[in-house]
């Protein structure tokens, strides 16, 4: 295996790690379950970055969605991976990274029938830094205000990831109801 095939944690139905595989092979019809990290960036202003995902990525291309997402490679911690992405994918540097739905769970079908199915702890980080996003990874980004991005994930849930709606349903911050109040 060459040194640049990034690989990612398989886990079991109870999140315990069960060993790696290539990225490339694990994301397809019948996706096994893996780690993964969702995070949302905000700006000092209190404005969200949102990004569109390329037109080339194998699994939801062209889909607005959080600021970046990715996967922990073997031995990695989840906020150091958190960080290695953010510099790859959007070229910033986070000036904070704090957990805030750290169980986060889902499976979700593109239209081409490629599966997500990860175990995806996700994250609010803040950062001072313009993003320079890397063009293999995100077409599109924009600050937007939380509130608004809320008002467009209710009205049209079609034109975003399903794990950007999902997360939206959890995330105070984009009108959901907190982990709290789901449990009472």
């Amino acid at each position: 295996m060459t040194p640049d095939v990034e690989m990612v944690v398989l886990l079991n139905a109870e999140g315990a790690q069960i060993g790696t595989a290539p990225k490339s092979t694990v994301h397809g019809a019948d996706t096994r379950l893996h780690l993964a990290f969702s995070c949302h960036v905000f700006d000092p202003r209190g404005r969200l970055l949102v990004t569109r995902r390329a037109l080339t990525k194998a699994a939801w291309p062209g889909v607005w969605t959080n600021s970046f997402c990715g996967h922990p490679a073997p031995g990695e911690g989840l906020v150091a991976a958190v960080r290695r992405r953010a510099e790859h994918e959007l070229g910033i540097a986070l000036d904070s990274v704090d957990p805030v739905l750290p169980f986060f769970r889902y499976r979700a079908t593109d239209a081409t029938g490629i599966v997500e199915n990860e175990i995806c702890p996700v994250y609010l980080a803040v950062t001072s830094d313009t993003p320079r996003p890397h063009p293999d990874e995100v077409v599109e980004h924009r600050w937007v205000d939380p509130d608004d991005l809320a008002e467009s994930v209710r009205r049209t849930p079609w034109a975003f990831s399903p794990w950007l709606v999902l997360q939206a349903q959890l995330l105070p911050f984009l009108g959901g109801r907190g982990l709290e109040e789901l449990a009472s």
